[in-house]
């Protein structure tokens, strides 16, 4: 099948083109993704050497690796990859060549029936073409479109990462697969950089770290929403308090509308139709009611309650909304999936010749914003898909504005040809952690006829007559769960000082300093720092390592000298200590690397 036949089939995921048979070839035929599709197929060919019962399925390259799905009662062991690992690097040194073949796809169907494999022969009785290809590895042969490298004695550097359970296409009423993860690289050095990402991450992981620095929970009484403790509670409120200054300096204003909203207002806004099996509905006196998915139908009434001229746009309604959700269970993942989240959402009500500046200025906002957090943002402009609403011209103008945009704030971007919402063009906006991950997190999304036109929204305009205003939606946090969640393993959980839940512990050598210790505390709480003083009866030692556990920025050691002297031994959670520093002068620079949202610690530097 030409390549020529469709539209983008490279946009495709690979295990689509693996399904189906879509495109020139199943997998990105890019070095680094053909060397992981061929490193899949010999994982296949060492579990079949291995396991001859098993039946394969199918194993596409994906982003960091490749993975396999077989047909076997049992999960597969550690033990299990570990001899599978060993039997594809015999496999690698034998040198094998990747041989394709093509047959009529009849043919194929028999030939995959009299070796036992059903999953290949309902993926060819769901295919459309007459031939297809095979590829033959020494005694293992697959079907599959390629492109594979030359033989087998090209993959050189993979690792066997895991094994889960997975539902055959996806789909929880077939047959439960298992599934092996593996990575492959071209060169040594890069794998190595992988593992130890890897293995960074879960040091990193939130979930870990939000148990051990008491910043959140989950419990099976409510699957999916997080339980704050105070110290997590610390960091919504700050996150809260930092988009609050920003947004009121920009002339944001404040809404907050209903939890529990009737279904007639989804009904209106066609969210009934396409999303009711994700809301959760509640029956109130014979009446149907959800809790809010998504705060853009409800901030329409704010809108409406009055008359709006010119002059009064564009309208910047800003709300930190709770949601809920009806995700499945089996996608929930800490902070980042959840079923319960607090957009720092907002929909502004512009004109269309205002648009443009609208979005240049929230685009400077998003830049300034995520500079705080030392996160590099990336951009993607996703235009106008097939099926969509409103007419050429509106598109032409939406887009047109994104675009000018991101050129008036000099950002650089990829164009994502018709991923747009069918209401409007969006910017996707991704950021990369400190490992180097991508993360989604903001969307801004111009609004031409979904809310304006389902809703009746109307200004007068200069001529007398009413208009259509433009709404453009957009979340800069994204949800504070899914944020706090990455900022947690973006710092490892050593959140800058004014983020951190404890800025400093105040630590007496022994009892008899702890009246000094106590009048240090006080100094730090009366400046409006987050102290605690921990005059516990136990070793000095003990008490630091404990802190530094806890990732406090700074500890403020007192002993019978800094009690004579006004001073404090001041040591970072790095471990650096930075020896006697007198007191107010503590107190001062701690006070100005808070109110600064400076991301390092300099306290007793300067």
């Amino acid at each position: 099948m030409a390549l020529s036949l469709f539209s983008d089939p490279m946009a495709e995921a690979p295990e689509e083109r693996h399904l189906k048979l879509t495109g020139e070839f199943d997998c990105d035929p890019s070095p680094l993704s053909t060397l992981r599709h061929s490193t899949s197929h010999v994982m296949a060919q060492a579990v079949k050497r291995l396991y001859p019962d098993v039946k394969v399925a199918i194993g596409p390259a994906i982003e960091d690796g490749f993975y396999y799905d077989f047909a076997r009662p049992e999960p597969f062991t550690p033990d299990d990859l570990a001899k599978i690992e060993d039997l594809m690097r015999e496999i690698a040194r034998a040198d094998l060549p990747f041989e394709r073949q093509e047959m009529d796809r009849a043919e194929a169907i028999r030939f995959f029936r009299e070796r036992g494999e059903p999953f290949k022969v309902e993926i060819l009785e769901g295919i459309d073409a007459p031939r297809v290809s095979l590829y033959r590895q020494g005694e293992f042969i697959d079907l599959c479109r390629g492109p594979h490298v030359p033989s087998t004695g090209r993959i050189k550097f993979f690792k066997l990462l895991s094994s889960s359970g997975a539902y055959w296409r996806g789909d929880e009423r077939n047959p439960m697969l298992q599934r092996i993860y593996g990575t492959a690289w071209l060169m040594k050095e890069e794998l190595d950089t992988h593992l130890w990402r890897l293995e960074e991450a879960k040091k990193r992981d939130h979930r870990k770290l939000g148990r051990e620095l008491d910043l959140f929970d989950f419990y099976d009484v409510a699957p999916g929403a997080p339980f704050w403790l105070p110290n997590g509670m610390i960091l919504v409120r700050e996150l809260e308090r930092f988009a609050r200054e920003h947004l009121d300096a920009r002339g944001y204003q404040e809404i907050s509308t209903p939890l529990l909203i009737h279904k007639r207002l989804w009904e209106q806004s066609g969210h009934w139709e396409h999303y009711q099996d994700n809301m959760f509905k509640v029956e109130v006196e014979d009446e149907l009611y959800t809790l809010k998915p998504m705060n853009c139908p409800p901030s329409t009434y704010v809108y409406r309650r009055s008359l709006r001229s010119y002059r009064d746009l564009p309208l910047r309604f800003s709300e930190m909304g709770r949601c809920h959700r009806n995700e499945r269970s089996g996608t929930l993942t800490g902070l980042v999936r959840v079923r319960q989240f607090t957009q720092d959402d907002a929909h502004i009500y512009c004109r269309p010749d205002q648009l443009q500046e609208e979005l240049s200025a929230l685009l400077d906002l998003v830049r300034e914003w995520y500079k705080t957090f030392d996160l590099q943002a990336s951009y993607k402009l996703s235009t106008r898909p097939g099926k969509k609403l409103g007419t050429e011209a509106q598109w032409d103008a939406a887009e047109t504005a994104l675009h000018e945009s991101l050129k008036a704030n000099g950002l650089a971007y990829e164009v994502n040809p018709g991923d747009g919402a069918f209401y409007g063009p969006k910017i996707d906006i991704y950021v990369q952690d400190a490992l180097g991950r991508q993360w989604q997190i903001a969307t801004v999304q111009v609004d031409l006829t979904m809310v304006p036109e389902r809703f009746a929204l109307e200004y007068i305009d200069t001529d007398g007559q009413p208009k259509r205003p433009i709404v453009i939606h957009r979340a800069i946090y994204g949800s504070y769960e899914r944020f706090i969640g990455i900022l947690t393993e973006h710092y490892a959980g050593a959140f800058p000082t004014w983020l951190a839940p404890v800025q400093a512990r105040v630590l007496p050598i022994s009892e008899k300093h702890a009246a000094y210790g106590r009048t240090v505390w006080q100094r730090l709480r009366a400046a409006g720092v987050r102290a605690e003083l921990d005059d516990r009866n136990e070793k000095l030692g003990y008490r630091i390592r404990e802190a530094q556990l806890q990732k406090v920025p700074y500890m403020l050691v007192v002993g019978e000298r800094e009690s004579q002297n006004g001073t404090v031994s001041l040591r970072h959670r790095t471990g650096e200590d930075l020896g006697a520093v007198p007191l107010d002068r503590v107190v001062a620079d701690l006070a100005t690397e808070i109110g600064s949202r400076v991301p390092s610690l300099t306290v007793g530097r300067s």
